[in-house]
């Protein structure tokens, strides 16, 4: 039989499961064993996101089945997470659920519902079939591992404020309209990474709970991906500042591989300047976007920036140069950037209020349809990671874009 692990409270009905399935094949999630009673929220004793934690750690069995003693709307959550993240782990829902909300449930991503009381033949029986169907489920997506590894991309620059996480959203809502599901966007500010505001997101878990997980598989770490109405996932940056200090380079090197392997595009969303975390992700870039603003400060760090990746060694990668907040205010040129830095600049973004409205919006330029310059600009910087486009210009194209 299939292994599969149950969520209840009653001892008796683990026992029913046990002679119906055999025991070798459950693993029993109680309240104590999923939750630290300080953050229980709204199911004491059942919270959703550590009952997620608890089966990702446990290699996400094929089957998953809630029985007494667990709240309907805990369980819901928890069928809702897997069915969004489109994880092959069933869901049976056997505490006592009314049939009024058998139709919820069903949208909910739960497969079969069984009476608390039900008896072992029955057990047997519906545990059998559904656990069938994940199984074929989960075979069906393993025949996809000979694919090409995704293209990991970072958006780097040596300094904060020069818009480095607008323009890895937008890349990454940009890239996902051409590959929904298939692009994911990691936030590596560690300490004050604010993916989650740009993108409206409110997560449960993310980066912090995914590197402590040991021997996660692909499927497991898309348990702890939040979707984005756009077909983006995203793997947000802890809530405190102190969860970076658990987070190593090889943690977050191991955590990209994974990725890589299950997204055709992987952006990355860095924290300034060359921190341990960046390098790892430098380390596995197939691509990279190097930013910097209109003022000397901001250039003369890419231009260090430039020289420390020279280096290292790892300047292997599809490289973008982007300039941003261009203003023919501010006493410089792009012919002067390009100067300071020694390379072409590859893409130029003017000023526009367009960008703090749409940040504070929470909704990225490129979930709509503007067309304002900056919006421009950055469908341009999207094109360049399409296939038959990196064909035909190599590393970079052989003429500045400028948005106008």
């Amino acid at each position: 039989m299939s292994a599969m692990a149950v969520c209840t409270t009653s001892d008796e009905f683990v026992r029913r499961v046990r002679l119906a399935v055999g025991a070798d094949s459950v693993v029993v999630i109680t309240a104590d064993s999923t939750v630290d009673r300080r953050e229980d929220g709204a199911y004491p004793g059942h919270s959703p996101a550590r009952i997620v934690a608890e089966l990702a750690a446990r290699g996400l069995p094929d089957l998953v089945v809630f029985g007494p003693g667990v709240p309907t709307g805990a369980a819901l959550e928890v069928a809702t997470h897997l069915d969004e993240r489109h994880l092959p782990t069933a869901v049976v829902l056997a505490n006592g659920v009314g049939s009024d909300q058998w139709l919820t449930a069903m949208r909910a991503g739960v497969k079969d519902v069984l009476p608390p009381d039900a008896d072992v033949g029955d057990i047997r029986s519906v545990l059998e079939r559904t656990a069938a169907v994940a199984v074929a489920r989960r075979q069906a997506g393993d025949t996809e591992v000979g694919r090409p590894r995704g293209r990991v991309i970072p958006v780097g620059s040596p300094k904060g404020g020069c818009g480095k996480t607008t323009v890895a959203t937008n890349l990454a809502v940009g890239l996902a309209k051409l590959a929904p599901h298939q692009t994911v966007i990691v936030d590596l500010d560690l300490q004050f990474g604010d993916v989650a505001t740009a993108l409206q997101l409110a997560p449960e878990q993310g980066i912090a709970e995914a590197a402590q997980v040991r021997d996660l598989d692909a499927m497991g770490l898309k348990t702890f991906l939040k979707p984005h109405p756009t077909g983006l996932y995203s793997l947000c940056a802890p809530e405190s500042p102190a969860a970076a200090d658990a987070i190593s380079g090889e943690q977050v090197g191991r955590l990209l591989d994974f990725l890589a392997t299950e997204f055709r595009y992987v952006v990355v969303d860095t924290a300034p300047g060359l921190t341990e975390h960046t390098l790892a992700v430098l380390d596995q870039a197939t691509d990279a976007v190097l930013m910097c603003s209109m003022d000397v400060p901001s250039i003369r760090g890419l231009y260090k920036e430039l020289e420390i990746l020279q280096e290292l060694s790892l300047t292997r990668m599809h490289r973008q140069i982007l300039l941003n907040f261009a203003d023919r205010h501010s006493g410089l040129t792009v012919k002067d950037v390009e100067e300071v830095l020694g390379t072409p600049v590859d893409l130029v973004l003017p000023r526009s209020r367009a960008v703090p409205l749409s940040t504070n919006r929470g909704v990225p330029l490129l979930q709509g349809r503007p067309r304002d310059p900056v919006s421009k600009g950055l469908q341009t910087l999207v094109g360049r990671f399409q296939p038959q486009l990196r064909k035909a210009v190599g590393r970079a194209p052989k003429h500045r874009a400028v948005a106008r």
